[in-house]
Parts: structure tokens; sequence; C-alpha cells
């Protein structure tokens, strides 16, 4: 019988999940000590996350932007750093706007920026089924529609032309670098939303290639990517002839390469 199984505490619960390698394991046992409803629960959700299962995953909730998001097995957990790319789309975006969300995992970000930007006209895209039912949960009760499909060809028909502002947080991982990943991301998060190709940057592209299809006029892209590839990025966004700019933040330590029309005014940070 588990040490925890009768009178778990919070300093038994931290002990085992600091001695499992868990940075914050103070923070980490105070939530799962509140998620678990009888003592067996606890100690299942402590064995899961001893063995490396993300915490998200076990408490079925990523917090972002302030919200809590629905997660689930399987599922890409949505990272602090992509706030930067809702505070960046939100800056763009106006009350009824279209805005698409692509490849957009768990739904965070098109969930945050309708929290974020009054009565926008939300649509999310993933090619992953699991990340589309997950999507569902977070984005259809703020009012958005989630689609499952390959990119643009999951949208439908009569948005081309119209959308305002479109997000991608495509994956950027190289392929090669996939297996330097923590092990709960490269383990117990789906590859499809992590390995970006032999560079990093084969979905953006395919983002880039036909954002001007479905744009409205004045309208804009943004990706999130790294400072490393930033420089490519904005290359695939100027090629389709959109004006790049790349954004960083030290305090999420992300980078975003926006792309707009020329005259486009700088976004604040």
């Amino acid at each position: 019988m588990s040490a925890f199984t009768l009178h778990p505490s919070h300093s038994d619960v931290t002990a085992r999940l600091r001695s499992a390698g868990c940075v914050f394991a103070e923070d980490e046992a105070r939530l799962l000590i509140s998620a678990a409803r009888i003592p067996d629960e606890l100690d299942h959700m402590v064995d899961q996350r001893a063995a490396g299962l993300p915490l998200e995953h076990i408490l079925g909730w990523a917090e972002f932007c302030g919200r809590r998001i629905a997660v689930g097995p399987g599922v890409f957990v949505p990272r602090r750093r992509t706030e930067y790319l809702v505070r960046q789309a939100a800056a763009l975006a106006r009350p009824g706007a279209v805005v698409v969300d692509l490849c957009c995992g768990s739904g965070a970000v098109g969930a945050a920026l309708a929290a974020a930007v009054a009565g926008i006209e939300l649509y999310a895209a993933d090619v992953d089924p699991a990340a589309v039912r997950c999507a569902r949960r977070n984005v259809v009760p703020v009012g958005g529609q989630v689609f499952e499909g390959d990119l643009y060809a999951a949208l439908p028909a009569t948005l081309r032309g119209r959308v305002d502002v479109l997000v991608a947080n495509a994956p950027y991982v190289p392929t090669e670098e996939v297996g330097m990943m923590p092990p709960e991301a490269r383990l117990h998060e789906p590859l499809v939303a992590l390995d970006g190709g032999a560079d990093g940057l084969d979905v953006q592209r395919r983002v880039a290639e036909g954002a001007l299809e479905w744009l409205a006029p004045g309208g804009h892209l943004l990706i999130e990517t790294s400072v490393r590839q930033a420089p490519t990025t904005a290359a695939l966004s100027e090629r389709v002839g959109l004006a790049a700019r790349v954004e960083h933040s030290e305090e999420f330590d992300a980078t975003v390469v926006a792309g707009g029309p020329a005259t486009a005014a700088r976004a604040p940070r």
C-alpha cells in the first residue's frame, strides 16, 4: 500500500514529486491535492506525475492567459510563451474581426483572443482529431467553430478573402531536435504538433504560401517561431507579398513574426 493512501499531506506529495525531478514540486503538489476527490485518486495522480505525465494532462486543464484551457492525453499543452502570440494578435484584431487559429491544438489561442477582443468571428482548425475534440471544449463556449483537416483545407470556403487576423502556432522544432525535447513533450504530446520538418519550418511555409488567398485586404498573418528561425519565418511572409516584422518578448521568452500590409502600424508590445 502506498504511503499516501491513508493520509497524504502536502509535504508528502511535494517530497515525492521532488524526488521524481519536478522542479515546481510544491506548486504541483498543491494543484494535485486540490484536484483529487479522494486519497486514492491523489495517490494515482502523484504516480502519474512521478512517471512523467504532464501535469496539465493529469489535471485536465492548463492555465493560459488567465483562463483554464481544457487539455487531455495526447493533446499539445499550450505554453506560456504563446501568450505573446495572443497579445500581438489582440493588438491587431478589432471587435467583429474574422480570426482564424490554424494548428489550433487545444484551441487556447483562439479562446484567449475571443476573451480579449469582444465580438470576433472565430474559427479554429487542426489536423489531429484528438486536438479538434479538445479544441471544441474551449472554442465553442466562446462562440467559435472548430474544423478538422489539413490547414486551409479544413476551413469553410466562404472565409476566402475575409480573414482579418490569421494566427498559427505551427510546429517549428527541427526533426533532429525532437529527440532532445523534455520527455513530457516528446513522449506525451503528438509528434504532429512538435515536428516541423528538417529545418522546423515545413508547416510555416505552407501557412505562408496559402495566406493571401484567405486574408482580407489589410489582413495580418502572425506566426510563433524561435529567435533563430525568425529571419527565415519573416522571409516566408515577405515572399508572398506581406511586410514582415519580428517581435520578441524577454518577458515571455517568445518570438512572433507578423506579416501584413506594408503600411501596417506597429503592434504594441
